[in-house]
């Protein structure tokens, strides 16, 4: 039992670092530049991948240079990549991302992401059955999540919704996915709840599925009689990009390995911690050797 599908996202971050933020029509010289892969659904697929877990990715990629990056990034990590489909036509998904200002201001382009349809689904079912658990997140076309989990569902796989970004979801999607990691933020979202909203009261309508992640404040999720709070790591704190995904990554590994449900949160929690301590979101994802 070690197998997890990863049905989602694959991006490429391109990163501009600057002093200075340009205005509508100024143009700037910046201090750095970098091209990194992303796309939450690949960075949940490295990171479950370097901690140890047999990771398939079904994605979309455009038949361009950034899907051949995004292809050979996998390739280095592990990352099954026979199910990722190439789309004519139409571009990999990019992010453009201006770093200044200690602030970060970001231009995402789908692209070749919301390709991921039903037929696609249809076409991987095999690595579907096959799979101990299934992991998804919201930048791909919500007809795909739902139909995918709705499959799984039927078919009793496990699966982890990481719902990001945040939209309202239906309540049949709650209910049939397995666990659901929103931060404190998304929670209220996802849930269509008022932003006042107590969180432990929110906690309590949906025991061993709603897992709410907090950053330093920790993991809180409710185990059917209490309120179990799991405590993050002290760090010194680097980068935090990737640290959600990192979470859900090393969370979906720890399940597949038959962690009980507060011993998977602490795995998940240990490895963003160490995620952090990196400048990158991939890169500073952790190997098993290292937890």
């Amino acid at each position: 039992m070690n197998k997890i599908v990863v049905i989602g996202s694959i991006n490429v971050d391109l990163v501009f670092i600057s002093d200075i933020r340009p205005k509508a029509g100024e143009t700037v010289l910046g201090e750095d530049f970098r091209t990194v892969a992303g796309g939450k659904g690949a960075n949940q697929a490295v990171a479950a991948s370097k901690l140890g877990a047999d990771v398939v990715m079904i994605g979309c990629v455009g038949d361009d240079s950034n899907g051949e990056f995004s292809l050979n990034n996998f390739k280095s990590l592990n990352v099954n990549t026979s199910c990722i489909t190439k789309i004519q036509d139409t571009p990999t998904g990019v992010a453009n991302i201006i770093v200044a200002d200690n602030d970060n201001s970001i231009i995402v382009v789908s692209g070749a992401n919301y390709k991921l349809d039903k037929a696609l689904i249809d076409r991987y079912k095999k690595e579907i059955l096959e799979a101990d658990l299934v992991m998804l997140q919201l930048e791909i076309p919500m007809s795909t999540v739902e139909y995918a989990i709705n499959y799984c569902h039927e078919n009793n796989i496990k699966t982890i919704l990481n719902p990001a970004p945040a939209v309202k979801l239906s309540k049949e999607l709650i209910e049939r996915a397995t666990y659901i990691t929103p931060n404190e933020h998304e929670c209220k979202i996802i849930l269509g709840e008022d932003i006042n909203a107590d969180i432990k009261d929110i906690l309590r309508r949906y025991p061993n599925k709603l897992i709410i992640t907090m950053g330093e404040k920790g993991v809180m999720y409710f185990d059917g009689s209490d309120i179990v709070t799991v405590p993050s790591y002290k760090v010194e704190v680097v980068d935090t990009t990737g640290a959600g995904d990192t979470f859900n990554g090393a969370f979906a590994r720890a399940m597949v390995n038959d962690y009980n449900l507060k011993d998977a949160v602490d795995f998940a929690n240990k490895a963003a911690s160490k995620s952090v301590t990196k400048l990158g979101a991939q890169a500073g994802m952790p190997y098993i050797e290292e937890m």
